[in-house]
């Protein structure tokens, strides 16, 4: 028997030009060239996939099966991270109600265990030999262990200068690891000549439909989190934005289910000054973003000079009625350190740049001192010992 034909997805869409593809084969892009997006029979689902149902269910971001490829997972014990009233932070900025969504907590430090949960357990249903990603650093760690779980051997294609835990974890799972002068751009561009030949299942963000599904289970455990509701801002680091597509999607998908109207949280994509193509589009009012010359920030994640879902960060930006900015590495660095010390929480610079981000637009009045605000902490400061140790070497602003 055909096990891939039992996949709850009904169906692939391409999120720009609407064409669908079959769900129980491999598909990367659409033939346009962009994003594939996961289709389900979401009234189906609403009648058994309810706060009540969730109270008994498995503490891992496979609780939302209804919405998830229904395959044996290769499960870690990832998500159901914390949601930490952030009060002392708060209280700097004059905010009551801000929180921190810790995704740090998750397998291998960092929330691309999520994206990989879901992307690793669809490839072996549908019977890749071989997994293969470009990594700035988390994506590659997460690849690894979860083709290690999986029985399979994996491919890590990293610039030279990824942060050594990640290097290191790589290689303690048993991937090859592949090392190259370039940024993560030139990386995905060997992935991409290679693979055919090879036979290697391309795990490159975007370029299959399921990370994407992985990861939109933030958006559902902020609304369990919350009790049945939304906060009303999302504070994003975005490199290559899977993770506010993916929570854009599951409001989307809520609101089909009729758990919401609607109204969604303001989500705001915050960059690195070194590294910021979403935010110069944003600020030139533009539908896509131009790749970015030059990338450089001690924010490997941020580090994505030419990101494939450019069209639908921006767009989903507007449909929020949100908005980008982005942080410098110093200003990272120090609100980093002001996140440890008054919340305890040792954030990956990227979550780092959600603080800072946060502040300047509680000063310029675009965040209301009574709004409910979420940052989220993408991964594990432990991970970055390279750039905190310059942070924790040098004084903090006077």
């Amino acid at each position: 028997m055909d096990m891939t034909k039992t996949t709850n997805v009904l169906e692939l869409e391409c999120s720009a030009c609407g064409k669908k593809y079959d769900a129980s084969v491999e598909q990367h892009l659409c033939t346009c060239g962009k994003p594939l997006l996961a289709r389900y029979d979401l009234r189906r689902a609403a009648a058994t996939l309810t706060l009540e149902n969730l109270k008994t269910r498995v503490r891992t971001l496979w609780r939302y099966a209804e919405v998830l490829p229904n395959d044996p997972p290769v499960s870690l014990g990832e998500g159901m991270t914390a949601l930490v009233h952030a009060a002392r932070l708060g209280k700097t900025m004059g905010l009551q109600r801000l929180y921190v969504k810790d995704e740090g907590l998750n397998p291998t430090g960092s929330f691309k265990a999520r994206g990989m949960t879901a992307a690793v357990t669809r490839a072996k249903q549908l019977g890749a030999k071989a997994l293969a990603a470009p990594t700035a650093g988390n994506a590659g760690g997460a690849l690894a262990a979860y083709a290690a779980a999986a029985g399979l051997p994996s491919v890590i294609v990293m610039p030279a200068d990824t942060p050594v835990a990640n290097v290191m974890e790589c290689q303690a799972f048993g991937a090859t690891v592949v090392k190259l002068n370039g940024l993560i751009s030139d990386c995905g561009k060997y992935v991409a000549e290679r693979k055919d030949r090879e036979g290697w299942y391309d795990v490159s963000t975007l370029k299959e439909p399921y990370r994407i599904e992985g990861k939109k289970t933030m958006g559902y455990e902020l609304w369990e989190q919350f009790g049945g509701k939304l906060p009303d801002v999302i504070l994003y680091p975005t490199g290559g934005g899977v993770g506010l597509i993916g929570m854009c999607k599951a409001f989307d998908e809520m609101q089909e289910m009729g758990w919401i109207g609607s109204e969604r949280p303001r989500m705001v994509a915050v960059q690195a000054e070194g590294c910021a193509p979403i935010v110069k589009a944003w600020d030139a009012h533009q539908d896509s973003a131009a790749f970015f010359p030059n990338a450089a920030t001690i924010a490997s994640g941020l580090r994505v000079p030419g990101p494939l879902g450019d069209l639908l960060i921006l767009s989903m930006l507007r449909q929020t009625k949100g908005t980008a900015l982005t942080v410098t590495d110093e200003e990272m660095l120090h609100a980093g350190r002001e996140l440890a010390s008054l919340e305890g929480i040792f954030a990956a610079p990227e979550g780092a740049a959600t603080v800072i981000a946060a502040r300047k637009l509680v000063a310029s009045g675009w965040i209301k001192p009574d709004e409910s605000v979420v940052l989220f902490n993408t991964g594990t400061g432990y991970k970055y010992a390279e750039a905190w140790q310059r942070a924790l070497l040098t004084p903090g602003p006077a």
